[in-house]
């Protein structure tokens, strides 16, 4: 080939090379490089996730958090966390000429006079309220469907975890405005204080800066509002997500369903797409609540002073349960050695967390009773679980009677009602709503494992009837669909913990602890025969099936 030749090839060769990559290419290889990204996203951005609406109660909490992120960053810039006292002359002119510290006025400011300011606020302030609320039902589905079972113990912690930081974030930030209301519960919080023995004045003098309201409370709580509760929360966040796509979502049964697989929709761009899309309908939500629905007005309440009360003052809903402790307590007082132990107070105060706790350590208490060390990615149908489930039920049950003792005044005035009624109520239903809820909500479940049961075994029921033969009715029922018998049966009855035998062949009785025979007893209560229905066996639903013992 002579040299035209060579060139003309070369020529060819060279035209049909790739265009040089571009910048963004460029940039995103020299990323790769250095961060590994290519294979980190190769290996994740398909990752399979189930699709049910229930998870989406996830998704609320953490969109809620975000609006909180967002609103809470733009309130930052106008509010003045001191409690200096100021003579007001502003927008709103009813309030004019009354003494207020700047945290009320800077409050006063944002709602009347920055561009958005009031509906920035409420929408923080409603946004606060749908993310506990999320939190504590996506918590409520994890529970009662087993989601927290190996290997999600950690992330149930980190989830109850956040939930204490939500309340506690609401407190303080419920506390910042200096109205009569919030500095109200302020009071409350710090009669609290003063309860614990020994080291209760301490604490509070501690806290406020002397007696009480003190000059320091609001710009203490401030710093703990905006850094250090939220960066906690916000570390907390992105671990419980990224254990949540390490460990792969759970699911509920069916068919395909199974330990090491997963039926659903790749995370991009499918689960990124609904995401993203169901951010903004959230966001919008919120945005329409906080123009429509009031909230918080402080300018109706006024600045607080410490003579002065609000009729009706009531905390958000997420700390009505501790105030209602304290309410329907009665109040009892012990004098020892010249100091008085206030049990009125001292005791709901300390029963406000061992509530919370419970749900926080249930996990790890089943985890004992069952010793099942597997892991678990399928969720249970909470009817095939009637203690968890009724547990479940009376915590809830119990929270809200303590909601209804902490609002007993207004259940009064609303319901025209006696408040030592109420009161009363409150405390006998306290021992037996609870237990009453266990009972009902675990008999309902045995009766759905029932009926669960008759439908593998006879099938649904059509309400058609058919007269035989020889005079007869009978009722036609419908044979179940593979997919449906599955999920009805899949899945496990384990025998429960025993202790086992006492007694060996040589007749010798070996030792049981008293740890093992309390554990042999509990795991017979949640697990036992009094505890479930049998499901159907393969033998029993082939014989009742096949024959003249086909369901018609």
């Amino acid at each position: 080939m002579g040299d035209d030749g060579a060139r003309r090839a070369y020529g060819t060769d060279s035209a049909r090379r790739s265009p040089p990559p571009g910048k963004g290419e460029k940039l995103a290889d020299w990323a790769d490089g250095r961060l590994g990204l290519f294979g980190l996203a190769k290996a994740n951005m398909r990752k399979v996730f189930p699709d049910h609406w229930s998870f989406m109660l996830g998704e609320v909490t953490l969109y809620s958090f975000i609006v909180l992120i967002l609103t809470g960053v733009y309130l930052t810039l106008f509010f003045e966390p001191s409690m200096q006292e100021v003579v007001y002359n502003g927008s709103y002119t009813e309030l004019n000429g009354v003494l207020m510290s700047k945290a009320f006025e800077s409050t006063l400011d944002i709602s009347f006079d920055v561009r958005g300011g009031l509906l920035i606020r409420q929408i923080h302030h409603w946004a606060a309220l749908v993310f506990i609320t999320g939190m504590l039902v996506h918590m409520m589905r994890v529970f009662f469907t087993g989601a927290f079972r190996k290997p999600r113990e950690l992330n149930w912690v980190f989830g109850w975890t956040l939930l204490m930081l939500g309340i506690i974030t609401g407190l303080t930030g419920y506390s910042l405005p200096d109205d009569l209301l919030s500095g109200t519960g302020i009071r409350f919080a710090q009669g609290a204080i003063l309860s614990i023995p020994i080291v209760g004045t301490y604490l509070s003098f501690f806290l406020f800066g002397g007696e009480f309201p003190g000059e320091d409370i609001i710009s203490r709580l401030y710093p703990v509002h905006i850094l250090l509760l939220p960066g906690l929360m916000l570390g907390l966040v992105a671990a419980h997500l990224i254990l949540v796509f390490y460990h792969k979502h759970t699911q509920f049964p069916g068919p395909g369903r199974k330990e090491r697989s997963v039926v659903g929709m790749p995370f991009l761009p499918v689960y990124m797409a609904k995401a993203g899309g169901f951010f903004f309908l959230v966001f919008g939500v919120l945005t329409v609540m906080g123009a429509v629905a009031q909230i918080n007005p402080v300018w109706a309440f006024g600045p607080y002073r410490p003579d002065l009360v609000t009729t009706g003052a009531q905390p958000d809903w997420y700390l009505g349960f501790s105030e209602g402790l304290i309410r329907v307590m009665p109040g009892w007082e012990i004098n020892l050695w010249g100091h008085t132990l206030v049990l009125g107070v001292f005791i709901p105060f300390s029963l406000f967390p061992l509530i919370l706790l419970a749900l926080g350590v249930y996990p790890f208490v089943e985890a004992w009773i069952t010793g099942d060390k597997r892991e678990h990615h399928i969720l249970d149908r909470p009817r095939n679980a009637p203690v968890r489930t009724g547990l479940g039920v009376a915590w809830l049950t119990l929270y809200a009677v303590l909601l209804i003792g902490g609002g007993n005044d207004i259940v009064a005035t609303h319901l025209h009602l006696s408040i030592n009624a109420i009161t009363w109520f409150v405390r006998i239903g306290v021992f037996v709503l609870p237990v009453a809820a266990f009972i009902v909500t675990k008999k309902i479940c045995m009766g759905l494992q029932r009926r669960d049961r008759a439908k593998v075994l006879h099938g649904m029921e059509t309400g058609t009837i058919k007269r035989l033969a020889n005079g007869e009715y009978i009722e036609i029922h419908e044979p179940l669909s593979q997919a449906r018998l599955f999920t009805l049966t899949q899945h496990e009855q384990r025998p429960p913990y025993e202790v086992g035998r006492e007694v060996d062949a040589g007749g010798v009785r070996r030792k049981v602890k008293r740890s093992e025979r309390l554990r042999a007893r509990l795991a017979n209560a949640m697990f036992g025969p009094d505890a479930r229905i049998e499901k159907p066996t393969a033998e029993e639903y082939r014989e009742i099936t096949s024959g003249d013992h086909q369901p018609h």
